[in-house]
């Protein structure tokens, strides 16, 4: 079964940053998505705040290499309008990722919204969990 999973940007930069101890189980799920177990998707948004992050680690000619790889490896959904008023709407404490949740919502079929900020999407409908998590809960259900 592959599983839908929305990536919010801190999974996407600690994976291409390298940054420990998250960089394996971000890997991990990159790793699952080039072998068809998972289909990761990210919101547009996302992609400036990468490229920012990620900037300043690589510079500006690889970063933009990542950009380019992301585009191939991930389903990249818009974020609109409708998707900013709704951020307004749902009760989080952090509008960035509100506006992410917003994003997620639009995704038919998404099993869960993966990020090391599980505390700020503590209102949301869709499950969310941390790339370590997801990756013991697959592990269980497959065995």
């Amino acid at each position: 079964m592959a599983y839908n999973l929305f990536v919010d940007s801190d999974v996407v930069i600690d994976f291409f940053t390298d940054r420990e101890p998250y960089a394996n189980p971000a890997s991990e799920l990159f790793e699952l998505n080039e072998q068809g177990n998972v289909k990761l998707y990210l919101s547009a948004v996302s992609i400036n705040n990468i490229y920012y992050i990620i900037r300043r680690f690589l510079g500006n000619k690889k970063t933009l290499d990542v950009i380019e790889a992301l585009t191939e490896m991930t389903e990249i959904v818009g974020t609109t309008k409708a998707e900013i008023i709704q951020a307004l709407k749902n009760d989080f404490s952090d509008y960035k990722d509100s506006i992410q949740y917003s994003s997620a919502l639009t995704i038919k079929n998404l099993d869960a919204i993966i990020t090391r900020n599980v505390k700020d999407y503590k209102n949301s409908s869709i499950a969310v969990m941390t790339p370590l998590n997801f990756l013991k809960m697959k592990d269980r259900e497959e065995s």
